[in-house]
């Protein structure tokens, strides 16, 4: 089984400020088979990137971000992902149960690569149609 790490747990695991998410976390990582891998979409390091350089230790935080990026496998977003998106845009909106634009893509981005989602905000991701969710951070 693959796995696609949504943004919150990427900063549950470069960050202190929760250690016990973290060690969920890092426990899930290491229980995992050699044949299941851990990606982070492209949006995500887009979002980490943003997050990085906006604050006032941005020097300190892009560096941190470089060094965790080397640990995973990045799935770039893609044109089937685009065409995910853009259904799975829709039907929210039709049903009146839209979610956050980057979190759309994210979605769309699991559901292309087959992936797992794991992310400690399911409640906004479940709304998604076929989206197999995790979270991890939990335990």
């Amino acid at each position: 089984m693959n796995y696609l790490l949504d943004t919150d747990t990427c900063i549950y695991l470069m960050t202190d400020r929760e250690p016990r998410r973290r060690a969920n976390i890092l426990a899930h990582l290491e229980a995992l088979r050699s044949d299941e891998i851990a990606h982070l979409s492209s949006i995500t390091v887009m979002e980490l990137s943003y997050g990085a350089h906006k604050g006032r230790w941005s020097k300190a935080n892009t560096e941190l971000l470089e060094q965790f990026l080397l640990d995973f496998a990045i799935a770039s977003f893609d044109e089937m992902a685009a065409r995910i998106g853009g259904a799975l845009r829709a039907a929210l909106e039709k049903k009146g149960k839209p979610i956050g634009p980057l979190d759309t893509l994210i979605a769309a981005h699991a559901l292309g690569l087959g992936a797992v989602l794991v992310t400690n905000n399911t409640r906004e991701f479940s709304r998604a149609p076929g989206l197999k969710v995790q979270n991890w951070a939990a335990g």
